[in-house]
């Protein structure tokens, strides 16, 4: 695989740092993650197929241990407030020093800098500052949280990782490591780059929220529920394909021109799709030039037959989970969570490269400074 070969080590935290270790142990690499000792609530969602360990990074043996496993990886992702690592004594002049070729990833809302660098927030906090929030929502109504998506995921694992990927890139050719700042407030925005450039295209965002022809104000790029109470999409926007609509719903176009009245075009068309149930309307618009699809769930994606003959989804347990993307022809990705490999037996193997003798391991777990399961007489 693409990252096979790579260390990284995953400080554990919430959601965009866990998709951002998962993209990159579905690459290939070899992800650890990095958590602290003692009870904690575990949410993380995204750590099938990862190695896993706890250290104290409070203690200084911990600090020590930790800087110790950092020599040896390749990557280090942090989803810490700016400044926590440096009360650590874990900055990256430090940890870069120890290894001058470790790529440094900083996973925040706000970033590294700036008023807002220590400041507590969830993506709705950093979505609304990168000015996207202004544009999600229905007509006459407040700025409509995209779930926990476009910051956290998007704007933040995901980036963080195309970063991560470059800067290894990079150091093949400088033999150097580098930090990545990754603020989830500038990854939304960048991944937003195309409402900004084009928000002087009057025809795009002339109106209010929820009344242009992208965000659900035009009745031919939106949804509609069907007979059976499940609902189709609707996204007609050329005119070929908004005619093929017409057709394929008995619609004359004569009598629904495309860019006028979108009030009587939302009423005409729910009419319509509610006479059917979703599997019938999916029949009808199962042509090339009609751009009607069904809305599925998390649980119905795997059996719909386009998703089922590319292999876009597994099933893990009682969960339907999205195989590794985009596919690589040479060297694809394997979803880590699918993994039969022993992650135990990684962590074991990554512990030994370390140089530690059984005994300072059974020192350090009896110091409470790290937790871990190992192998006697393995080590």
């Amino acid at each position: 695989m693409a990252l096979r070969g790579i260390q990284v080590l995953e400080l554990a935290g919430l959601a965009p740092g866990p998709l951002c270790g998962m993209i990159l142990a579905d690459f290939g690499a070899s992800v650890i993650v990095v958590d602290k000792v003692g009870p904690k609530l575990n949410m993380n969602f995204l750590s099938e197929g990862k190695s896993s360990m706890n250290v104290d990074l409070k203690n200084s043996k911990g600090q020590e241990f930790f800087r110790r496993m950092v020599k040896q990886s390749d990557v280090l992702i942090e989803p810490f407030r700016a400044g926590v690592m440096e009360k650590l004594n874990l900055s990256p002049e430090t940890l870069l020093k120890d290894n001058p070729k470790l790529i440094f990833a900083r996973l925040t809302g706000y970033g590294q800098s700036g008023p807002y660098s220590s400041k507590a927030g969830h993506d709705i906090n950093y979505v609304s500052l990168s000015g996207l929030f202004s544009l999600f929502g229905w007509r006459n109504k407040q700025p409509t949280p995209p779930a926990n998506f476009a910051a956290d995921f998007a704007g933040g694992g995901l980036s963080c990782a195309l970063g991560i990927v470059m800067a290894l890139f990079e150091r093949e050719k400088s033999g150097q490591g580098q930090v990545v700042d990754a603020s989830m407030v500038e990854g939304a925005a960048y991944t937003g780059s195309w409402f900004f450039h084009s928000k002087e295209a009057s025809f795009l965002w002339s109106q209010p929220r929820g009344q242009n022809p992208l965000d659900g104000g035009a009745f031919f790029y939106d949804t509609y529920e069907t007979k059976d109470g499940k609902w189709m999409a609707v996204g007609a926007v050329e005119p070929q394909f908004y005619s093929a609509a017409l057709h394929k719903l008995g619609i004359a176009e004569e009598s629904l021109p495309q860019y006028t009245g979108f009030q009587k075009g939302h009423e005409v068309f729910a009419e319509k799709f509610r006479t059917k149930t979703q599997n019938e309307w999916c029949e009808i618009f199962n042509g090339d030039n009609e751009c009607v699809t069904p809305v599925l769930s998390l649980e119905e994606v795997a059996d719909h037959p386009h998703n089922k003959s590319r292999n876009s989804f597994s099933r893990l347990n009682n969960l339907v989970i999205p195989n590794p993307a985009p596919k690589l022809s040479r060297t694809p990705g394997a979803s880590s969570a699918l993994s039969q490999n022993s992650k135990k037996i990684r962590t074991e193997d990554f512990i030994k490269s370390l140089g530690i003798s059984e005994e300072e391991i059974s020192r350090l777990i009896s110091d409470g400074v790290i937790e871990f399961k190992f192998r006697a007489s393995k080590m």
